[in-house]
This record gives C-alpha cells, structure tokens and sequence, in this order.
C-alpha cells in the first residue's frame, strides 16, 4: 500500500463502517472508569525500588570487585528495568555485566550461559542465545531449565521440529513452565481453543502459588489469547486484572488501547491510552500503533508525524534487528520503497527462518510487483505452515494477484472473523478479496 492508497482505503472503510454501524453495532466492553486511575501521571513505585536496588549492588560491588555475583544481580535488574521503562541501553547493560561475569568464571556456569541467553531472546539475537544454551546443556546444572530455553528459542527460530522434541521432554502437566509452552505450541499449530484451556490451566496453578510476577505473565498473555478468540470482554477483564497488580503495566495498557481501538472503533480514546504508555515506556513499534490508529481516523498528518518519530527512535538508539518485521512492512506499504523492504526482509530469514520471516519477504516482493516471485515464496515457506492472520491475509492477496484465489484455497472467512486481531485498517481489503 502506498501513501494514496492508505487514504483512499481509510475512507472508504469509514463510509464502509458508517453503513453497517447501525445493522452491526458492536457492545461496548470497556469503561474509562475502570482503567482511568492508571492513567494519572504518579511515580513508578516498582521502577523506584528496582533503582535503589541497583544502587545497593552497585555500592557493593565497587566495595568487593572480586564477587562476580553481585554482576548477575545488577545484570537481573537491569533487565527488569528495561522491561518497565523499554531503554535498550538497559538491556546492553546487563547484557555486558553477563558477558563479564561469563569471563571471570570461564564459561563453567550453565545459569550466566542461559542469562546471556534470555538477554539475546529480547535483542532478538536467537542464533546467538542458542549456542549459549547449547553451552549450559552440556554443562548439565539444572538443565530441565535449560530444555525449556531451548523450545522457546527453536520455536523462534522456526525449527519446529526440535521445539516438539524439547517439549516431549520437559512434559509436565502440573508444572507452569511446561503449560504455558504446550498453549504456545497448540495456537501454532492453529488450535486457539485447546491452548486456551491449557491456559486456563496454567493459571490455576500460578494463582495457587500467590507469585505476583507469574501471575501477571499468566493475566496479561492469556487477555491475547481471549482477544484472538474474540472473547473480548475476558480480554479486557484480565488485562485489567493485570493493572491491579502493576498499576502501570504498559503491556496490560497497550492490550486495553487495542480493544478500545480495533473493537469499539475509538481512535481518539485508544491514542490517549498510548500517549501515556509512551510517557513512561518509550518504544518504537507504539509510535506506529499510533500511526495506524491516525490512518484509521484520516488524521494523516498526525501519521506521518508517528512514523517520523518512529524512525527517530531506531536512529537515536541500537535496536540492532529488533524492529526488522516492522521495517519491512513500513518500507513495503507506506514509504514506497520495496527493494529496501527486500533487503531487510532477507536479513530477518538469515535471523529467524520462519514463515513470519518469508512473509515479510514474499510481501515485499508483492508490493513491488513481482507477483510470480511473491507466490514461489508463498507456495514453498507460508502456504498451510502458519495460521498467523497476517500471513494468511497477505498469502491470499498474492494468490489472487497470480489469478490462483479460489473458493477451495480461500481463508476469506477466516480473515474476516479475525478483523479484531488485523485491526479495522484492513476491513475493507478483506471484504473485497
């Protein structure tokens, strides 16, 4: 999609809207009363503690140089913060403590090899943490945790076959680790409903361990997993759930902002929603959330102006190839620039060679006009291997583009019961396929 484009669709799906409101009118789920509260600028008292903490290991480390382990503590905490307040400079910090403490004990830990490791899975440097759980396996200590890593990182490198080997291993029906993985695996394979259950059964067991940190991974994932489902009431009830445990998740906020956004269509209440997340929490991709909710409202000064700051941000900080999927969609759909979006997305299948990654590849190639390379793509790496409503989205408008869309081979019904999930900027291309 170029720039004209955008604007054609975006009014056209709003006149779209206009005539269906009254025949489809959506029930409105979520009450600003309810999450009002967490949007009043306070001080973040869960920051506040992490950095006194840091300042304590830090005072001791200064005073007792030789004791490697106060690095892994301030390696943790560093990694904490980065998670509140999204600096990726936290997240380089701790992981040069890691590496630094990784020297002192010559790579004879297999708990600072998984560390490093958990530190490349958030720069997205997958390769690189396998070859450090690698490590930590052969060193053996604790090495069920070590299993776990793996399947999580095979999975984001699209090696789906060790992943179900690794999952065979650590299988546990009363351990949390091992739920919370198997619900992973069931909605790859496209079973949303059975990895809800398994949710759900993964939650008991971390509200019957009263383990605040476990239960906000538990209450804001499985608010995804409603919300894919199309039960958006549950969503929004556990995402709020979530607030009162962290009254400033930005996770739980942006996961609300999205319901007020993509289901109840209230552009100007959802950007009020991320114009305080991004106060506190300043990460790039919630520059283009707001972008795409600008576009939906026509406000396309205001979109340009997200995407620039968007832009901004990766120039001013080392995100390395943390935004690689969002570069790819940009250069390919709104800056007119599909042979940059080629390079990229060939970069992201070096990286991580999974059917995400082809996609972004494949629609590159679409955008650009190569349909016939866009369907090679299509038919040999997305085509029957994901359920990701992206993927199946774009494989249909290559199919079509190649005159090979049929009723047989099209997921137009499955697109359209997953708009929530797509986002109403895509409405009315799907309604046309």
């Amino acid at each position: 999609m170029k720039n004209t484009t955008i604007k054609a669709t975006s009014i056209m799906l709003i006149f779209f809207l206009f005539l269906s409101c009254n025949s489809d009118e959506k029930i409105k789920v979520t009450n600003k009363e309810d999450y009002q509260a967490f949007l009043i600028v306070k001080e973040n008292e869960k920051e506040n503690n992490i950095k006194r903490e840091i300042d304590f290991w830090q005072t001791k480390y200064n005073a007792a140089p030789n004791q490697y382990t106060y690095l892994i503590s301030l390696a943790s905490l560093y990694s904490q913060l980065f998670e509140i307040k999204g600096n990726i400079q936290d997240l380089y910090r701790a992981e040069k403590l890691l590496l630094d403490c990784n020297n002192r004990v010559r790579g004879e830990k297999a708990s600072i090899h998984r560390s490093i490791a958990k530190n490349y899975i958030s720069q997205h440097r997958f390769k690189e943490a396998l070859e450090y759980l690698k490590k930590a396996y052969i060193l053996g200590e604790n090495r069920l945790s070590t299993e776990k890593m793996l399947f999580d990182v095979y999975m984001e490198l699209g090696n789906y076959t060790e992943a179900e080997k690794k999952l065979d291993v650590i299988q546990d029906t009363k351990d949390f680790d091992y739920l919370i993985r198997l619900a992973k695996w069931n909605d790859h394979k496209g079973d949303l409903d059975t990895a809800i259950k398994i949710m759900e059964q993964a939650k008991k067991i971390a509200e019957e361990t009263k383990k605040e940190d476990i239960k906000l991974w538990i209450y804001s994932n499985i608010a995804d997993f409603y919300g894919h489902a199309g039960r958006i009431k549950e969503s929004y009830d556990y995402y709020l759930k979530t607030l009162q445990i962290d009254n400033q998740n930005a996770y739980a906020l942006k996961g609300i902002a999205w319901i007020v956004f993509s289901y109840e269509r209230d552009t100007k209440s959802a950007i009020e929603i991320i114009d305080h997340i991004t106060a506190k929490h300043t990460v790039p991709d919630l520059y283009l959330l707001r972008a795409e909710m600008n576009e939906f409202a026509t406000n396309y000064t205001e979109q340009k102006l997200d995407i620039e700051e968007y832009f901004k941000l990766l120039n001013n900080h080392n995100y390395g190839d943390m935004y690689n999927k969002y570069n790819a969609l940009l250069y390919s759909e709104v800056l007119d620039n599909s042979e940059k979006a080629i390079e990229i997305a060939k970069k992201e299948i070096q990286n991580r060679p999974t059917p995400e990654s082809y996609d972004l590849l494949a629609w590159a190639y679409y955008q650009n006009g190569d349909f016939d390379e866009a369907l090679k793509i299509v038919k040999k790496h997305t085509m029957n291997k994901s359920q990701e409503p992206l993927i199946l989205f774009h494989n249909e408008m290559i199919l079509k583009a190649n005159d090979m869309l049929t009723k047989e081979n099209s997921n137009k019904e499955e697109l359209l019961s997953s708009i929530y999930e797509l986002g109403p900027n895509l409405e009315i291309l799907i309604m046309r396929i």
